[in-house]
């Protein structure tokens, strides 16, 4: 989650947008011109599952890929122009696919889901919101992978009505602020800019292989398997000892800094607009900015000395925090933690915004190559 005061934050979940119409898919109804029927809702509903799923299948290992301008019904169908977009979509996504072969990751199955969560409508225009999940089966290439790695995230559709009272898809975006589902499209970054004048981290090398920089576990010193126990636990169900930030800036950082709470991570009371402080309470549910924002708990963590910069991410161990800057303007955008290390040196990473279980740092690579990384020791 990028710098916001906590009243921003909250506000965030509280807007209520004023145009159109939300309405439940299991609501609408066929009466006038601003409502669709349940048949077409479930069209849209089927339209995008074929589209999300034909993006995980350019992935998988010898799986054939067919033209998404091809997956319509007579209700509903792929504009031209998303039909060019998304093919070209495709042959991005194959090309991920060698990368990552390149790195030894390697899907061999993989499952995607789509519920339908509401549907707008105004004139002409719907705007569809769906849930995806998916899961993806590693391939015992190296023989020490993780099973599976899954995630949910979550997409805005537009669909077109023509004259002749059938819709057409037009677009499809991505809402979840996190880092770039594997099977996700890259699209251009926004250029760079300055930084603010905090306590700066030191970007990252992507290259693989790293060298070594062991983890050594003081006596007396932090837990990390029970904070990676912690985020495993809590990656897809939400502790309810703590808020949650998910629909309202995300709840990224929130998440790892409950896990290095538990394991060891100490309070430092204070004012909570110091970025110098971190701490929650429980008592009333307060907190520090620093323990919520990712620019902040950047500052706090190096001001502190609770974390160093690592040169690469690959020499991230267990407990370790991997943060990102998607559109590399300074700002750090998202926070993760280390939850798995394979004996081959790739770490794995859990997080929220997008709820996400053990994914490679190989992957996440892979699918957002534009982005500015920080790895920190904890």
């Amino acid at each position: 989650m990028k710098r916001k005061t906590l009243i921003s934050v909250i506000g965030a979940g509280l807007t209520v947008a004023a145009a159109g119409v939300l309405l439940p898919s299991t609501a609408i109804g066929a009466q006038d011109n601003n409502t669709v029927d349940r048949a077409t809702t479930d069209s849209f509903g089927r339209l995008a599952d074929a589209v999300l799923n034909e993006r995980t299948a350019a992935l998988l290992d010898g799986r054939r890929v067919t033209r998404p301008g091809d997956l319509h019904d007579k209700k509903v169908r792929v504009a031209s122009g998303l039909a060019r977009t998304e093919t070209s979509g495709l042959s991005s996504l194959r090309d991920r696919k060698k990368v990552l072969e390149q790195l030894g990751e390697v899907y061999s199955n993989a499952e995607t889901k789509v519920s339908t969560d509401g549907v707008r409508i105004k004139g002409r225009t719907a705007t569809v919101q769906v849930t995806e999940t998916t899961v993806l089966t590693y391939k015992k290439v190296r023989g020490d992978e993780p099973t599976t790695t899954g995630f949910q995230a979550h997409h805005e559709l537009t669909f077109t009505r023509g004259s002749k009272g059938s819709w057409e898809l037009s677009t499809i975006r991505a809402k979840d602020e996190g880092p770039r589902a594997v099977n996700q499209p890259v699209t251009a970054p926004a250029p760079a800019t300055d930084g603010d004048g905090y306590p700066k981290a030191t970007p990252a090398a992507i290259t693989w292989p790293a060298r070594p920089a062991p983890k050594t576990q003081k006596a007396g010193g932090y837990d990390y398997k029970a904070m990676a126990a912690y985020a495993e636990k809590y990656w897809s169900r939400y502790n309810p000892a703590y808020p949650s930030f998910n629909k309202g800036g995300g709840d990224c950082t929130n998440f790892i800094s409950q896990a290095l709470k538990a394991g060891g991570w100490k309070d430092a009371p204070g004012s909570e607009s110091d970025y110098t402080k971190w701490w929650y309470n429980s008592s009333n549910r307060s907190l520090s900015t620093s323990w919520v924002g990712a620019n902040e708990w950047s500052w706090f963590t190096l001001s502190q000395k609770r974390a160093t910069n690592l040169q690469n991410v690959y020499q991230m161990d267990v407990g370790d925090i991997l943060q990102m800057d998607f559109d590399r303007d300074g700002s750090k955008d998202h926070s993760m933690i280390v939850t798995y290390r394979s004996r081959m040196g790739v770490p794995y990473v859990t997080y929220h915004s997008t709820n996400t279980f053990r994914k490679s740092v190989a992957s996440i690579i892979a699918s957002n190559p534009d982005a500015v990384y920080y790895a920190y020791r904890t």
